[in-house]
């Protein structure tokens, strides 16, 4: 069978629009823009709040606070792979729900990790979201409700002096945790629960067809390991395998320039129409679009580059996007009243590149209300 052809500048394209990098939304669809990539990763704040700026004109950072902290309708969690990530508090469900099937590890094989019974850590699950329904709480009233509502003191203990966030992920996983607004230096916890009136029951294989239909929208074409790595670090590609094999009435095979992989039968038609629009863009850091590029696409980010980008412990680069191909990295300090942003660019810039990165720039600058000194290597 001849596989249907495309060109990297046409899945650039679709990539750019769908993610709202050539054509991007308005401070009134915040929430959109979560729900448009799966989720922005926030295990860095900052860098969220700028992943969120570069798909929305005229955002600011009081905008990103009212919706977590005052309208609810963005969630922060852990979600994908384990890491903090802001979320449409309307698509939180699905993910859970996506999760209960995907998570395959034991939950007695975690938590005898901590030292604790098959007993004691039902009686922590089952604490966690009866104690936050009074929330928000700081990890240390969480650790001492949770200890007194138990009767297990150790618990305290684990909750306050283990690695971050672990033994309360299985919580956030569960739905029944989530961050809340922070006190002074402290973040707190709640139950996403009372915050979302319309938890809806969905079906656990459902919700996951429904989780790779939007990573294909906006993050294809790909194949079942790239959703597997952006989805739970790249466990679990045998249950994604079963997946893609029974949306098969939904994707089709290509061939991108020699390189194979599904795409959503509905986009394409429009995947081949879509005229490539001119960008420059600067992707802060951990951003989706880079993370889902995948490395070992050689036209995407050069082989020579690659160590820039994607550095070691799951660090990924602040990256200087050119028409959907990396072409940079760069990083930015910021000190009272001005920011400084610095840009090492893989080739000399042509005078529209550099002409795009001062826009960028400029937009960086308004965000973060200063004014800014632009280098560029």
């Amino acid at each position: 069978m001849t596989l249907k052809s495309l060109k990297w500048n046409q899945v650039n394209a679709w990539r750019l629009s769908q993610h709202r990098l050539s054509s991007r939304l308005t401070r009134q669809d915040l929430v959109k823009a979560a729900t448009l990539t799966g989720g922005i990763q926030a295990q860095v704040l900052s860098a969220a709040e700028l992943a969120l700026c570069a798909r929305i004109d005229g955002l600011s950072r009081e905008d990103i606070h009212s919706a977590l902290w005052q309208d609810h309708t963005l969630v922060k969690t852990w979600a994908m792979r384990g890491t903090l990530h802001l979320l449409s508090a309307s698509e939180l469900p699905l993910v859970v729900a996506a999760r209960s099937l995907n998570e395959t590890r034991s939950w007695a094989n975690y938590f005898a990790s901590y030292g604790l019974t098959s007993a004691q850590y039902d009686a922590f699950l089952s604490a966690v979201p009866q104690v936050l329904n009074d929330g928000p709480m700081t990890r240390d009233q969480l650790a001492t409700a949770i200890a007194q509502q138990t009767g297990l003191p150790q618990l305290r203990e684990l909750i306050l002096s283990t690695g971050w966030g672990s033994p309360l992920k299985p919580s956030a996983f569960r739905g029944d945790l989530c961050f809340g607004p922070s006190q002074g230096q402290n973040v707190t916890f709640v139950n996403p629960r009372t915050w979302i009136s319309d938890w809806s029951s969905i079906d656990p294989t459902l919700a996951l067809q429904n989780i790779v239909r939007l990573y294909l929208q906006v993050y294809g074409p790909a194949v079942p390991e790239d959703f597997a790595r952006w989805w739970s670090g790249g466990t679990g590609l045998v249950l994604t395998r079963k997946i893609f094999l029974a949306m098969a009435a939904d994707l089709e095979e290509v061939d991108v320039e020699g390189w194979r992989a599904f795409a959503l039968r509905a986009t394409l038609e429009p995947m081949q129409n879509l005229e490539p629009a001119d960008t420059v863009i600067l992707l802060p850091l951990f951003d989706g679009y880079t993370f889902a590029l995948g490395r070992e696409v050689e036209p995407l980010v050069p082989t020579v580059y690659k160590s820039l980008v994607f550095r070691p412990q799951g660090w990924i680069s602040a990256v200087v996007l050119v028409n959907g191909y990396v072409q940079g990295v760069w990083e930015y300090k910021t000190q009272r009243s001005q920011t400084i942003v610095k840009i090492r660019l893989f080739t000399s810039p042509t005078t529209s590149i550099r002409k795009g990165i001062e826009a960028e720039a400029g937009r960086l600058g308004a965000f973060l209300n200063t004014s800014v000194d632009l280098e560029v290597e």
